[in-house]
C-alpha cells in the first residue's frame, strides 16, 4: 500500500509541475508573440520608407528623362526652323516680290 501512496503522489507533483510548465509556457509565447509582432511593425516601417523613397527615386528619374526629352525636342524644332530659314535665304535671289505685293488683280 505504501507503494501505491508514493505513486499517487508522484502522479499528482507531476500533474502540478505539468500544469504550471503549461502556464509558464503559454505566458512565454504570449510574450514572444508580442515582441514578434512589435518586430514584424519595425520591419513593415522600413519597408514602407523604403518604398516610399523608391519610388521617390523613380519619380525624379522619370521627371529628369522627360525634362532631357522635351529640351531635346525643342532644340530639335529650333534647328528644323534654323535649316528652313537658311534654305529659304538661299533659294530667295531677290527677283520676286512677296506675295502681298506680287499679287495679280483681277
Amino acid at each position: 500500500m505504501a507503494w501505491r501512496q508514493l505513486l499517487m503522489a508522484s502522479c499528482l507533483s507531476a500533474a502540478v509541475l505539468l500544469t504550471m510548465l503549461q502556464e509558464g509556457t503559454g505566458a512565454s509565447v504570449g510574450t514572444q508573440q508580442m515582441a514578434g509582432q512589435e518586430a514584424q511593425e519595425v520591419e513593415n516601417r522600413q519597408k514602407l520608407r523604403a518604398d516610399e523613397l523608391q519610388r521617390e527615386y523613380h519619380e525624379e528619374q522619370r521627371n529628369e528623362f522627360e525634362n532631357f526629352v522635351e529640351e531635346q525636342n525643342d532644340e530639335q524644332e529650333e534647328r528644323s526652323r534654323e535649316a528652313i530659314e537658311q534654305w529659304r535665304q538661299w533659294h530667295y535671289d531677290g527677283l520676286y516680290p512677296s506675295y502681298l505685293q506680287n499679287r495679280h488683280r483681277i
